[in-house]
């Protein structure tokens, strides 16, 4: 893969990040209730507006006044999943992004079998999952053990780039080096801690910025590779101002309040796709 000039400076994060900041764009979350706390003050922390709901009676008038929606399956049912499968033709209608996170796909066929059919269903905009996660949507033989992931990002760049061309969607895998999959490029990022693997809904919460950021961005690529990125310095900065887990989450928040220029120096490599 041939490396591209490379756009993802501090400048620019800093613009996008100011970006969400000052439209304060409203996020729509059908997501699992393990996170919901978490997912929401990183919306808030972040500058964005959350609005969690799975109720399919009031998911019309909700796509109508938000700007960005988000589903998250990992507390699935069938009554979630039909509310997911509105909400994504509502904002589908309305031009709205949607970014997607598979949680768990690969853990039980109704799993795998439910992203899926959002996928097929168009409109998707952004797939971001780790890497059993992503792998086990193409392949029905992957097996994941949860949410965990015991492979790295790279082992599913070959799905991901599926994926890409299948749906059209932009596919983020975290890992320990986050990648950014589209039909012409891949970015990858390196940075955060080991700590956020020992702390529940990280990756959910990764693709609530993502959720953000592509309210506010020209592009779900751009979208994806800034909030990964904001995502994995907040990480870094936050281990050094907590003694653990349990400190670590209002560090990591209060540290993507206050993220500033001077913080968002960022390894970043853009290149061709292959």
């Amino acid at each position: 893969m041939g490396t591209l000039s490379n756009r993802f400076d501090s400048h620019f994060l800093y613009r996008q990040i100011s970006q969400v900041r000052s439209r304060s764009p409203l996020i729509l979350n059908l997501t699992n209730t393990v996170v919901m706390n978490i997912t929401a003050n990183a919306l808030l922390a972040v500058g964005a507006s959350p609005v969690m709901a799975h109720a399919k009676e009031e998911l019309e008038n909700l796509v109508s006044i938000a700007h960005g929606l988000l589903i998250n399956v990992g507390t699935l049912d069938a009554a979630f999943l039909e509310s997911a499968k509105l909400a994504v033709r509502c904002a589908k209608r309305s031009g709205l992004p949607i970014v997607l996170d598979p949680a768990g796909a690969g853990a039980s066929s109704f799993r795998t079998e439910a992203v899926r059919a959002l996928l097929t269903g168009g409109g998707v905009s952004v797939l971001r999952g780790n890497a059993s996660e992503i792998s086990a949507i193409v392949d029905s033989g992957v097996k994941t053990r949860g949410v965990d992931t015991s492979v790295s990002s790279l082992s599913a760049l070959s799905a991901a780039q599926n994926l890409s061309l299948t749906y059209g969607v932009t596919v983020v895998i975290s890992g320990e080096v986050d990648l950014v999959v589209n039909k012409e490029q891949v970015a990858s990022i390196r940075g955060g801690h080991s700590i956020m693997s020992r702390v529940t809904g990280m990756g959910c919460t990764a693709t609530s910025l993502v959720a953000a950021f592509s309210a506010v961005c020209d592009s779900t690529f751009d979208a994806a590779v800034c909030s990964m990125a904001i995502a994995s310095k907040a990480g870094e900065i936050a281990k050094e101002n907590s003694h653990g887990p349990g400190t670590f989450v209002p560090a990591f928040l209060d540290t993507l309040y206050s993220l500033d220029e001077t913080q968002l120096q960022i390894d970043i490599e853009v290149m061709n796709a292959p």
